[in-house]
């Protein structure tokens, strides 16, 4: 049995995908907030950066497939050791003194994930696709001219001048309707809690958890997920307090129509 199939047949090798998927969708995540945050910022920067990821062109949907499928191999690792686990115990649920020790966030990680992939189904469809809420949409938007170069670590990216998407917009539009902001902080909300448990699961099944740290490894999960969650609630409770605005009321009458 060669190496690949190992982690795909062993309980093992299921519990080493789930881990190294969950890094490489921890680092998403995490550049995904950074990417997001630039709307407290001038459009420029958003817009630019939201440019550059477009001019990527193959690239970047070579990063969406490779996501993808970290996804749903990171769910289907879960839901077959879920069941192993299940009749191993012949169908019968954990005894009550595991379930006390277990955390909460651990005992409802597989409906946590099923609720986030739900989530990320329907962000596609809203920021990436535009079937969620059509108006909102950049490509429904008026275009925006960049007033200044857009840089990445230190390197023009996108010239001032350019004629790119209106993402700064689209994201505040899509963000004042107040069912989309709540769906949105309810399921990064869940996803916070998810990474709670799946830190400590992460570490301890590549082998770098010890008993010497574990305390210290867990007091830095939570405070990971507290900042996560804040940063990404940041967005719409700005938007829906007002703090944040379309750039101009042709853009606002776009979207309305």
């Amino acid at each position: 049995m060669n190496f690949v199939g190992l982690l795909f047949r062993s309980s093992i090798g299921r519990k080493i995908l789930m881990a190294l998927t969950g890094l490489i969708l921890i680092g998403f995540v995490v550049g995904h907030l950074v990417g997001n945050l630039q709307v407290f910022q001038d459009p420029d920067h958003l817009n630019g950066y939201a440019e550059f990821l477009h001019r990527l062109g193959p690239l970047l949907w070579v990063a969406r497939i490779g996501l993808l499928v970290s996804v749903v191999v990171h769910i289907w690792a879960a839901t077959v050791l879920t069941l192993e686990n299940q009749a191993a115990r012949g169908g019968e649920p954990y005894a009550i003194k595991h379930t006390i020790r277990a955390t909460l966030s651990s005992r409802t990680m597989r409906i946590t994930g099923y609720v986030v992939l739900a989530f990320l189904l329907y962000h596609l469809a809203h920021f990436t696709i535009g079937a969620a809420q059509p108006g909102t949409f950049k490509e429904n938007l008026p275009a925006y001219t960049l007033q200044q170069e857009y840089r990445v670590a230190g390197f023009p990216v996108v010239d001032a001048g350019a004629t790119v998407a209106d993402v700064h917009s689209m994201v505040i539009l899509g963000f004042q309707n107040p069912v989309v902001s709540a769906f949105y902080i309810i399921a990064v909300g869940l996803l916070s809690f998810h990474l709670l448990h799946g830190f400590d699961s992460l570490f301890q099944t590549l082998g770098l958890r010890s008993g010497r740290w574990s305390a210290g490894l867990r007091g830095f999960a939570l405070l990971f997920c507290i900042v996560y969650f804040v940063g990404n609630l940041a967005i719409p409770g700005a938007v829906l307090l007002g703090k944040l605005e379309p750039r101009t009321t042709a853009v606002a009458a776009a979207a309305a129509r």
